[in-house]
């Protein structure tokens, strides 16, 4: 039958507060705590309540409330504008995540800024005074030193400093097994000296100057058969690539072979600390060895990195 009562819970008058269970043709025994009521939704009029079980009857169910034009209407407002807000929200996070890169993406925490890349710069390229096989530069102290002509710049040399010396070696008299040149100059910083007196570091480096050349070599050898004697030519104050430097010469002589001339120069770096620099010379004596007055025409063809004003300076040829 089209109007027989369809199984549920329905309110129960003889308790209230409880709601009991009609199974569509008889009440049974079931209850249970009635339901919170639900909010209205957008002022729509409460559905009348369905019969209460009066203990006898089935109980008549309420028709299903009918939602006016109004509240159909406004039901469709507020999906629409949750629909509007979604689109909303899903646009700021896609443009977050794909436009054009100034916000973060949804549920990212800001990242921060990357500075630029450390990647190391190439080294420059050597100055042309580097290749010039007329020049030795000592760039750490920032001077450059004209290679004499019969002189070489070696790659390699047992101490790691600016070397140059004359192109034809020999067998060392005391050591055959060695090789020895007639000539060589280097430079070097003088480091650790407790020092700040060209002079005083020219007249205590003479020793070591000699020493290494003519007594005992770096490599412990006596390549001389080492020094017997020796005799001071020059002590005396000496520009330096427009720096007031000093120079003490000896004379050498040696157990084996003519011996030699040895000189130390000091002066002060025109760069930056302006640390005391040392150049030290040894010529062998003899017929075989430099003329003693090359030593002065190096000292003074000395110059600052870079400038090749003078005579003799970068890139010009010194006759032996």
């Amino acid at each position: 039958m089209s109007d027989m009562t369809p199984p549920g819970w329905y309110p129960d008058a003889a308790a209230p507060g409880s709601e009991r269970w009609w199974d569509g043709t008889a009440w049974t025994a079931h209850l249970r705590p009635a339901a919170p009521a639900a909010p209205a939704v957008a002022a729509a009029p409460a559905a009348p309540a369905a019969p209460a079980h009066q203990g006898f009857g089935p109980p008549v169910p309420a028709p299903a409330p009918a939602l006016r034009a109004h509240g159909t209407r406004t039901l469709a407002l507020a999906a629409a504008g949750l629909l509007v807000v979604g689109a909303a929200v899903t646009g700021a996070v896609l443009l977050g995540r794909d436009g054009d890169g100034d916000g973060p993406a949804s549920g990212a925490a800001p990242s921060a800024s990357v500075p630029p890349s450390a990647t190391t710069a190439p080294s420059p390229a050597g100055s042309p005074a580097e290749a010039d096989p007329k020049v030795l530069v000592d760039q750490l102290n920032g001077i450059t030193l004209p290679i004499p002509s019969g002189w070489e710049k070696p790659d390699r040399t047992v101490e790691q400093v600016p070397t140059m010396r004359t192109v034809g070696s020999y067998d060392c008299p005391s050591s055959p097994s060695r090789t020895c040149y007639h000539g060589t100059v280097t430079s070097r910083t003088a480091n650790a000296t407790g020092t700040t007196s060209a002079e005083k570091l020219a007249k205590s480096d003479i020793v070591t100057a000699a020493d290494g050349a003519y007594e005992e070599s770096i490599v412990g050898d006596r390549t001389h058969g080492g020094i017997v004697s020796h005799q001071q030519l020059d002590s005396a104050p000496v520009a330096v690539a427009g720096r007031a430097g000093y120079q003490v010469r000896w004379r050498v002589r040696t157990a084996q072979g003519p011996g030699g001339y040895v000189q130390s120069l000091v002066f002060p770096s025109t760069v930056g600390t302006e640390a005391l620099i040392i150049v030290r010379y040894a010529f062998d004596a003899g017929p075989d060895g430099p003329p003693l007055s090359l030593m002065d025409t190096v000292t003074k063809a000395i110059r600052p990195v870079g400038d090749s004003t003078a005579t003799g300076g970068v890139g010009s040829s010194i006759a032996p």
